[in-house]
């Protein structure tokens, strides 16, 4: 999974004031839409001041997210000038990256507009992270050069406390409403802004872009910088976090209900279908994804009996569960294990590379543990995304806490999953690609990006990579993962199910130990929808090479079939289809 800190939800305006870019019709197809695009990416400029910020703009850099009613009322604007402009536009004219430009724009806007309706930003958290992760993200992913750079940044960290009340406010009018995260998603919260708020000023992660300015700033500027920094950080920032811990604990906590769902929400229902739309790009209804989970639950469960058998294990499923969750040698005895053996697998993996992709991007990616002040609830693996523009590397982020809940069986599939081929291959190759409009290098389609990262388990089996049958049965555990994730994700929010019911399709289904089970199941109560795309994009991708290999037979290409699913960035599953189907008929 890469990082969720950024959603859309997040990614605001701040001061933006009303952009209805409306320009002058002019004649041709062609430059009406390179005039909405360049249009589209100012939009976006403004809208998003952390990537502008991580792409050099230090104008934004003084900026966080605005998600006011105001701001949001604004972009609801914009974004209606821009369905008019693109609608105006006679599509059918268009071809080749002009096409697909305005298609992929048109879904963009058309979706984006559709959630306003649902006022999405009075739930700015779920049960790992939130709007308040997202200035750790910003200095984490921060590398400042010079004075300016810096002065820039200061001016962000006085900022915070009215981007923490602006997120405050969005949830004081949830509670009203009635729009607002269950029980314990909130209890979560809480810890999570407590630790927050107690974490020692010295060692304070929004100090760590300017304890490591270069040395080509003076001396003399950089300690002066610095203790600016921690001034603001004691005079200012402090108080905010302690004050947003307590509204947490004091006033959100004590108004949340037990009831867990999206359908237990004013328009919950309707809200969930969007959800499953957007997260999917597909047309398919709830139950529908809810009966796919069955099918691949049972296909999958075939072939871990398979494996089992393999093994020479006496015992039955349940037995084969507890042996493979209780044996210490399926577990690392130290944080630095854990690490050394994740970084190996990744060296193996990319040796493999060059004889299954055609590119690789240039930007490389490291093994790093998860920071300790957030390892406690935080999922297994996550990707964070580098920066070409800063020069900063791709982060595949291994949880060293809790090692008895982080089977080395399943590592093999993990790191493919989160860096290559999986997300920091395709993350970093939509990072670098040229002549496009900003949108496209950015896209976070979640049956794209979480389909191909799971396609890429299976490939990994392709590459040699899986060497034991307990590391097949990780594999195939984490696909399980995957197919639970339809069940109960459409069970939580669309057909009642409950929080132990929904926990139980991991429980007796897959190698995950208690503790990941738990936090899994609350992830997929507090983010309804995202866990569906992973299943659904995996399988179409599938699908895809399966019809491809089929039609094509010796003639087919993997690395030409990869380049096309991966060369022009995230796609909705028609439009791969559509991609595979034309290039079959060629």
């Amino acid at each position: 999974m890469r990082t969720p800190l950024l959603r859309p939800r997040l990614l605001a305006a701040a001061g933006l004031g009303l952009l209805l870019l409306t320009g002058s019709v002019q004649a041709a197809p062609v430059d009406d839409l390179k005039t909405v695009l360049a249009d589209y990416d100012r939009y976006l400029e403004v809208n998003d001041p952390i990537g502008a910020s991580q792409r050099g703009d230090m104008n934004a850099a003084k900026r966080w997210p605005d998600n006011s009613p105001k701001a949001v009322a604004d972009r609801a604007k914009a974004l209606a000038s821009f369905r008019d402009r693109l609608a105006a536009i006679p599509g059918a004219g268009l071809t080749g990256q002009d096409a697909l430009n305005y298609t992929l724009l048109s879904r963009r806007v058309a979706l984006d507009l559709e959630g306003v309706a649902f006022d999405e930003e009075r739930m700015p958290f779920n049960n790992d992270s939130g709007f308040f992760s997202v200035p750790g993200y910003v200095a984490g992913a921060m590398r400042l050069k010079n004075v300016a750079e810096a002065e820039a940044y200061l001016v962000r960290l006085s900022s915070l406390p009215d981007f923490y009340a602006t997120e405050t406010a969005n949830m004081r009018r949830g509670l009203k409403t009635g729009f607002t995260q269950p029980r314990l998603i909130a209890e979560g919260a809480v810890a999570m802004t407590r630790t927050l708020a107690a974490m020692p000023l010295d060692g304070h992660p929004l100090l760590a872009p300017l304890k490591a300015l270069p040395p080509t700033v003076p001396q003399a500027d950089r300690d002066a910088l610095l203790k600016r920094g921690q001034d603001i950080l004691r005079d200012r920032v402090r108080p905010a976090e302690q004050a947003l811990a307590t509204f947490f604990e004091k006033d959100y906590l004590p108004k949340t209900k037990p009831v867990i769902g999206a359908s237990n929400l004013p328009n919950g229902k309707a809200w969930y279908a969007y959800r499953v739309k957007r997260e999917t790009t597909t047309t398919m209804t709830p139950d529908q994804v809810f009966a796919l989970g069955q099918t691949e639950i049972a296909r999958i469960r075939a072939e871990m009996d398979s494996i089992i058998k393999q093994t020479g294990f006496q015992g039955d499923f349940k037995a084969f569960l507890t042996f493979l969750r209780t044996d210490p040698q399926f577990y690392a005895k130290s944080r630095e294990e854990l690490l050394e053996k994740s970084s190996r697998i990744a060296k193996r993996i990319d040796d493999q590379l060059p004889g299954y992709f055609s590119l690789l991007p240039r930007l490389p990616y490291g093994v790093r543990p998860v920071p300790a002040e957030i390892e406690e609830g935080y999922t297994t693996g996550r990707y964070f995304p580098g920066s070409p523009e800063q020069g900063i590397a791709g982060g595949l982020m291994i949880n060293t806490s809790h090692l008895s809940m982080r089977p080395l069986y399943e590592l093999p599939a993990l790191v493919a999953h989160e860096g290559v081929p999986g997300h920091h291959l395709q993350i970093a190759l939509s990072q670098e690609l040229t002549d496009v409009p900003q949108f496209r290098r950015q896209e976070d389609t979640t049956a794209y990006v979480e389909g191909w990262a799971l396609y890429t388990e299976k490939l990994a089996e392709e590459m040699g990579i899986y060497t034991t049958p307990y590391e097949q049965f990780g594999k195939l555990s984490m696909e399980m993962w995957r197919a639970c994730r339809l069940v109960m994700d459409v069970g939580i929010h669309w057909k009642g199910m409950g929080r132990e019911e929904a926990a139980s399709c991991l429980r007796d289904n897959s190698a995950l130990a208690e503790k990941n089970i738990q936090s899994e199941t609350d992830r997929y109560i507090a983010w309804p929808g995202q866990a569906l795309g992973y299943k659904i994009g995996q399988l179409t991708i599938l699908n895809l090479r399966q019809k491809a290999e089929a039609a094509l037979g010796p003639k087919f290409d993997v690395r030409q079939f990869h380049a096309l699913i991966l060369n022009d960035g995230p796609l909705p599953m028609v439009m791969l289809e559509q991609r595979i189907d034309a290039w079959i008929s060629q």
